[in-house]
């Protein structure tokens, strides 16, 4: 065998970073099952109503926020191999116990079979129970759920930086990253059909088990680069390739020891850090609206998420964010090289022109009613707005906040957008619920009823980025980083 040969560099890094792709597409298809089931199925058994289902998707948006603070270090103290596969056995497990709570329901009231559950009559003492019993157990499986996907990210980039240099590590994220996107178009074909013939509980277990299947993967293929049989020198010198740079390796730890350090309560008397919790605050509860209300959404004109029009709906939908929203981080680049401004200006120019897009979001309701396509698309380009805002808000922080003090200040942030997404949700449940039973005596901008509802929800996230990005140059009018 020639030299050649035996030097030529494995690219085990990418199998690594194919792993990790398909554990971010299974997080966010364990997150999208529930939403895709709830209306069309689950609430059938239960007897649950738009209050109900807020109150669960508002349970696991405050707790995935408040896990994110410590998922981080979670990872960092397990290790990567073990830190990882806890996560996702966590929220695998979490996945699959929803399947449970039918069974569970019917064993407290004393209900024999299914056709007993769904016989109940609507209204009665004993459809309460079955309701009020069946939330508290889905609350209890989000929670478990939320505790292990909050690890998924901060595990995955820590795996990025140990697999890739520097230069390489932004390709491998956008790679693994794009898991999400690829989540959310896989969702909506595969799991109503699921749940169609072969049942909303097995829709749960199937794509829960996925995470238990991806455990045993990660734990033989798995292991440091250094340790890791399947690379060889070639490789482990390219991945290491950072540390030959003597010089760059210097200056870093020069800048490292000259950096100021912020405690926790610190970062609280800083505009900056105000600056990035109104960026949240106002605009994340928006795209979780989006993600768990958009199939309610057009089952409530008539296209259930089990038919092939409410699926082509929903695909659509992300298919827009997707493509959309992988130009987010183009045009401030474009505004730096090519206009000359600093990065901060460039990106808050960059971001009021997406701030712009979810205002379209108002036009949804009225125009649903000549095709269920305007809504659709309409949404999807609030949501891909909302995606390219979200990308340079976050790379805000970078720009003003020393080294030490980011992962503070975006969990911080993380924090205050679950607060947004929690209150949005559950004042949408409410609030759709209370528009139905009012009917026609609930109006707002020409709509009654529940549309009304709706329509009060979609102005908010019309005007929601605009208001954040005005109270956001407010507070930071001009680039300024924190020096002391």
């Amino acid at each position: 065998m020639s030299t050649s040969q035996t030097n030529k560099m494995t690219n085990y890094r990418w199998v690594i970073c194919a792993m990790l792709f398909l554990a971010t597409t299974v997080n966010y298809m364990d997150r999208q099952v529930l939403s895709l089931t709830w209306k069309d199925f689950i609430a059938l058994d239960f007897h649950w109503n738009d209050n109900d289902y807020g109150r669960i998707t508002a349970t696991f948006s405050i707790f995935y926020a408040f896990i994110s603070l410590f998922a981080g270090k979670f990872i960092d103290w397990m290790g990567t191999k073990k830190g990882y596969i806890w996560a996702i056995i966590i929220w695998s497990l979490g996945a699959c116990l929803h399947a449970a709570c039918g069974w569970v329901t019917m064993q407290v009231e004393g209900i024999g079979t299914i056709e007993e559950l769904r016989a109940v009559k609507a209204g009665t003492d004993l459809a309460l129970a079955i309701s009020t019993l069946s939330v508290w157990l889905f609350l209890a499986c989000r929670i478990i759920l939320a505790t292990g996907e909050a690890g998924n990210f901060p595990a995955a980039i820590k795996v990025t930086a140990e697999y890739f240099p520097k230069k390489d590590r932004a390709l491998a994220t956008s790679i693994f990253n794009a898991g999400a996107s690829v989540g959310a178009l896989a969702a909506p074909l595969t799991i109503p059909v699921l749940a169609e013939h072969l049942g909303w509980e097995m829709a749960f277990i199937i794509i829960g088990a996925i995470g238990f299947l991806w455990a045993g993967m990660w734990l033989f293929m798995y292991s440091a680069p250094s340790k890791s049989r399947y690379v060889n020198a070639a490789e482990l010198s390219y991945i290491e390739s950072d540390k030959d740079d003597t010089e760059e390796q210097q200056a870093s730890n020069s800048d490292d020891a000259n950096e100021i350090k912020l405690s926790f309560f610190q970062c609280f008397q800083y505009r900056q850090t105000w600056a990035f919790i109104v960026g949240k605050l106002m605009t994340d509860g928006v795209w979780w609206f989006f993600l768990f209300w958009a199939p309610a959404y057009f089952s409530e004109l008539g296209y259930k998420s089990s038919t092939g029009m409410g699926q082509a709906l929903i695909f659509v939908l992300y298919l827009i964010v997707t493509v959309l929203s992988i130009y987010g981080g183009y045009l401030p680049k474009l505004f730096v090289e090519k206009m000359g401004m600093n990065p901060y200006a460039g990106r808050m120019r960059a971001m009021l022109i997406f701030a712009f897009l979810p205002i379209f979001a108002m036009f949804a309701q009225p125009l649903a009613s000549v095709s269920p396509w305007l809504p659709c698309i309409i949404i999807g380009l609030a949501g891909a707005g909302h995606q390219a805002w979200s990308a340079n808000l976050y790379s805000t922080i970078g720009d003003m906040f020393p080294k030490s003090a980011i992962a503070t200040i975006t969990g911080i942030g993380t924090m205050f957008g679950g607060l947004c997404s929690f209150t949005i949700n559950w004042c949408s449940g409410m609030l759709f619920t209370y528009a139905d039973e009012q009917g026609a005596a609930f109006q707002f901008f020409g709509a009654t009823g529940k549309p009304a509802g709706y329509m009060i929800v979609f102005c908010y996230c019309a005007v929601a980025y605009l208001i954040g990005w005005v109270i956001m140059k407010a507070l930071v009018p001009k680039y300024k980083p924190i020096t002391k």
